[in-house]
């Protein structure tokens, strides 16, 4: 999308950093026009308090949690979101959140362009909608619009335990099975391939990038020609939370990077000046979307599968590919936490399950007795 504006940016991160940012405030801020005014002091805390993605769900749960309570309930008597006042969101109480969650967000319909769509919330996506209500109603209670802290009457959401086993991600042998494709356009149909003949450096250097370093979606999608110094061997990443990482260069992703570079991106003179630095381009010489993005990962994972298109894994499913296949590869856990910036170690062990024959290798090289 083409700017009607021109960004003022001293900070050190790159324009395109800046302007995803300054989207996020704009969808923050759109929100928070459609929720009750006497919630600002609340609006500031987010500011301040947690990453702008998460603020972004977290209005989001919310202005979801006040049209519920204007169009589901007799709890207000507003007629739209920003019309509910203190002294009515003062009145709810835990059982009036336990039904919200336990009962009406498990199965719901909505409308969209004209289409009735059956919508179901599992454990995990109510567990996140219980975390960001908890936050406003403590909020709410320390200062003392809230009578008594409701938080402590919500009823507990059990997650299910991961099972290392279910963690979708492709083996060691289904990566060069999908860099073959990608190398060779083996397995594309011939419409597919027209688009390979123009595509087929950059497809590389997106997946050879995924199953090294494991990088996010946003990550990779917001990677420019400048975030890389090929003399220090490394590049640079935007993370969660806005953390600005460099990340270590070995000679193959060097090699995908700079033969794209070479053989196949437009020239600058070629590209919109907002899109110069980009790294990763459409045909129409803009930067990829992170659908096109998706799909690109999904056509190619595909083929590796031998199953249909939509069936196609994710990037997040190459991040796990990622992780499993560096602890296959025998570095240690807390290496390809650092890599992949789990929060938790424990994410990373369940990676570890993903060792082939572990306990059988293992116990073959723990003789104890000499073979006679």
């Amino acid at each position: 999308m083409t700017n009607d504006y021109k960004i003022h940016n001293k900070s050190s991160k790159p324009n395109n950093i800046v302007e995803r940012d300054n989207q996020l405030l704009d969808q923050c801020a759109a929100l928070e026009s459609q929720l009750p005014y006497f919630l600002i002091d609340y609006f500031i805390y987010l500011k301040s308090a947690i990453a702008i993605t998460s603020r972004l769900a977290y209005l989001q749960d919310l202005q979801f949690f006040c049209k519920y309570l204007v169009t589901e309930t007799r709890l207000v008597s507003a007629e739209s979101t920003e019309e509910i006042s203190e002294i009515e969101f003062s009145k709810i109480r835990a059982r009036d959140v336990n039904r919200f969650l336990g009962d009406y967000c498990t199965r719901y319909f909505i409308e969209k362009d004209g289409t009735t769509y059956l919508m179901e919330n599992h454990n995990r996506a109510l567990s996140r909608k219980k975390s960001s209500l908890s936050v406003l109603f403590k909020f709410l209670f320390r200062e003392e619009i809230m009578k008594e802290n409701i938080v402590e009457g919500l009823n507990p959401i059990k997650l299910p335990k991961p099972q290392p086993d279910a963690i979708k991600r492709l083996e060691i042998e289904e990566v060069a099975l999908m860099l073959n494709a990608v190398e060779t356009g083996q397995g594309l149909t011939d419409k597919e391939k027209q688009y390979w003949e123009k595509t087929k450096y950059r497809d590389k250097a997106i997946l050879v990038l995924f199953t090294t370093f494991g990088l996010r979606l946003k990550e990779l999608q917001q990677l420019n020609i400048s975030s890389f110094s090929f003399s220090r061997s490394e590049f640079k990443i935007y993370r969660k939370r806005g953390k600005e990482v460099n990340m270590p260069l070995n000679k193959s992703v060097v090699k995908v990077i700079t033969d794209y570079l070479d053989y196949e991106r437009p020239k600058e003179n070629e590209v919109d000046e907002i899109y110069q630095d980009a790294l990763f381009l459409s045909l129409q010489n803009k930067r990829m979307t992170e659908k096109s993005i998706r799909q690109l990962v999904k056509k190619y994972t595909s083929i590796a599968l031998g199953t249909s298109r939509a069936s196609g894994y994710s990037p997040h499913k190459l991040r796990a590919t990622a992780a499993s296949s560096l602890i296959q590869y025998g570095f240690s856990i807390y290496d390809v936490q650092n890599l992949l910036d789990h929060d938790n170690v424990t994410t990373t062990q369940l990676y570890s399950a993903h060792k082939k024959n572990a306990k059988r290798d293992i116990i073959k090289q723990y003789e104890l007795i000499e073979k006679e």
